[in-house]
């Protein structure tokens, strides 16, 4: 035993130095971001982020260690080098320039995010929710009082409710700029055309991220100007100082592409997820024999069952391509279905070969 705690404690002492290294490493990037800013460079460096993670494998090869370790390690300090990064080149930026900023919706999950991360860019935030305030922020009694004083209002609301709002905000015409973040645009294009109508200066933007991000560095942000170059313009302004890669689109394209990116991932994983607990109770023993794609796919199901089941239902229900994908899915499955019970394996081999196909013109539509 006093052996085995000799060897612990040596163990304890490695750890608090990793940790300390790790310290030390962020430190470090504070000092490359300042530099990056000064010299007006680019928040990330794609060419020397494959640079490192070569160098790390290459020296665990060296050490005798598994290059997988090695990467996901490095992978995991990148990570949260470009989050420290972000937030130091956020406060600089310092684009809300002490302006008032209100959320509409703050105390939901991504209202709150939106409000930290508005914060980071030095707005004055206040929230506007029936569920109270996060974090502190001002809590105001009547949104649409406080939204004549802001300069940025921000709808973090269920979709059916984004829709009232913009409505309102059409009839009392604030000066702000309008900022919506809806998962589905159609059931706004009514809403919409009334604030145009109005002269609001409204833009949407649709964040496809969840509110548990650390950085957004690989990140993807929708923007659709709406007809009010002011509005899009102050969209952009918010994200120049982070990593994330913003895509602007039309709100017609959004919605028949967002069938793809999360009607049909969503109804995949629910659908898994949903076949698993009513296959068996065999949760336990599954541990010993999962695979490494079971694996996998039980990290993403995970995460999707544990969202918020209204906003996943309205994404379902009021996208108006979201039908088409789910019958292709069930189409597509049938098609497996029909090859395995007819013993066909040049059946079963075109439904992988489809998929491989579509993945390599992804691929060249990157290169």
């Amino acid at each position: 035993m006093d052996e085995l705690k000799i060897l612990r404690d040596r163990l304890d002492a490695l750890d608090a130095e990793l940790l300390a290294k790790a310290a030390e490493r962020l430190r470090l990037v504070e000092a490359i971001a300042a530099v990056k800013q000064a010299r007006g460079r680019e928040l990330r460096d794609f060419r020397r982020e494959r640079e490192v993670l070569a160098k790390a494998e290459a020296t665990a090869n060296r050490l005798g260690l598994d290059p997988r370790l090695a990467r996901s390690l490095l992978l995991s300090l990148i990570e949260h080098s470009l989050a420290r990064q972000e937030r130091i080149r956020m406060r600089q930026d310092g684009a809300g320039g002490g302006r008032e900023a209100l959320v509409i919706g703050g105390g939901g999950r991504m209202g709150r995010w939106f409000a930290r991360f508005l914060h980071d860019l030095e707005w004055r935030v206040r929230i506007a929710d029936p569920a109270g305030s996060p974090d502190d922020f001002p809590l105001v009694a009547d949104w649409r009082e406080a939204a004549a004083s802001s300069a940025l209002i921000l709808l973090a609301t269920p979709i059916q409710v984004t829709a009232e709002r913009i409505m309102e905000l059409a009839a009392i015409a604030p000066a702000a700029a309008i900022l919506e973040i809806a998962s589905v645009k159609t059931p706004l294009l009514s809403a919409i055309a009334e604030a145009r109508r109005a002269g609001l200066r409204l833009a949407s933007i649709h964040p496809l991220f969840g509110p548990g991000v650390t950085t957004l560095a690989g990140r993807h942000v929708v923007l659709i100007e709406g007809g009010s170059p002011e509005a899009a313009e102050l969209a952009r302004s918010l994200f120049a100082s982070t990593a994330a890669e913003l895509v602007e689109m039309s709100l017609e394209e959004h919605d028949r592409l967002m069938a793809e990116v999360l009607v049909l991932s969503h109804a995949l994983n629910i659908g898994f997820a949903a076949a698993l607990a009513a296959a068996s109770d065999s949760h336990a023993r599954l541990l010993s024999i999962s695979s490494t794609t079971f694996e996998r796919q039980l990290a993403v199901a995970r995460e999707v069952v544990a969202e918020n089941p209204a906003l996943y239902f309205e994404i379902q229900r009021l996208d108006p391509h979201a039908a088409q994908a789910r019958r292709a899915f069930r189409r597509q499955l049938e098609r497996l279905e029909r090859a395995v019970e007819d013993a066909d394996g040049d059946a079963f081999a075109a439904l992988m070969e489809e998929g491989r196909r579509w993945f390599d013109r992804r691929e060249e539509a990157g290169a």
